[in-house]
């Protein structure tokens, strides 16, 4: 876990992601890398001479399979405290929409209902777990389903909401995380479309990138984010 600590400072100073006063909402899904995103800040916090405060938000689904007492534990542990907001996003996803591809609805549905929860907190920053190889994940989907090369911003302010969502796993690669992230009480996720989408396929892609032709994950991942210094995306 230190080396993703080290990176996600290393993140904070780059990108200049948090500052003083800031109230910083983690939108904490109960997997991996916002797991790992709410241990790290949580200990920067003690130790930084950045002063910020730190809460999560969970939205649950309504998927009647989900159970979230162990990350309720978590957050306790952390001294975050955790909001649960409730939701249909469920049922309208998957038995009134019946969308076959159901990821990108399900992911504005829920981004909308964090950033008006965080504001309702008081939050002014939104913290995804979102990682290096998200990054790679989106171009290449960007790349092929919309004809153009664009990927996230460690760093947007969001007009709507007023709410700026950070990244700061930005720098980390997604293999350095389940390394550090084993013994975390790490939610099984219920989704029905779960390992079956286009995201999961652009992670293969990247993987046949590696093994055919020798590319490397870190050397694509710089190429990309060096556009940044040309305002690309």
């Amino acid at each position: 876990m230190k080396q993703i600590e080290g990176n996600i400072r290393s993140a904070i100073l780059k990108y200049n992601l948090i500052s003083d006063g800031d109230k910083i909402a983690i939108g904490l899904s109960g997997g991996k890398d916002s797991l790992a995103l709410l241990v790290c800040l949580s200990n920067i916090k003690k130790y930084s001479n950045i002063k910020f405060d730190l809460v999560a938000i969970l939205v649950d689904n309504g998927n009647p399979n989900n159970s979230f007492d162990k990350i309720s534990a978590f957050c306790k542990n952390h001294n975050v405290e955790l909001h649960i907001e409730h939701t249909n996003i469920y049922e309208i996803v998957f038995q009134i929409r019946k969308e076959k591809n159901p990821c990108a609805l399900c992911a504005k549905l829920r981004r909308g209902i964090l950033c008006t929860t965080a504001k309702k907190l008081g939050a002014n920053k939104l913290a995804l777990g979102h990682h290096a190889d998200d990054v790679l994940d989106t171009f290449f989907m960007s790349m092929i389903f919309e004809g153009r090369l664009s990927t996230f911003k460690p760093l947007s302010f969001l007009d709507r909401t007023e709410v700026t969502v950070i990244r700061p796993l930005y720098l980390c690669f997604e293999e350095d995380i389940k390394c550090a992230t084993k013994d975390l009480p790490i939610l099984k996720n219920p989704c029905p479309a779960n390992g079956d989408t286009q995201r999961e396929n652009m992670k293969k892609l990247v993987e046949a990138l590696e093994k055919q032709y020798g590319a490397d994950r870190k050397r694509l991942f710089d190429a990309i984010i060096s556009k940044d210094r040309y305002n690309l995306f």
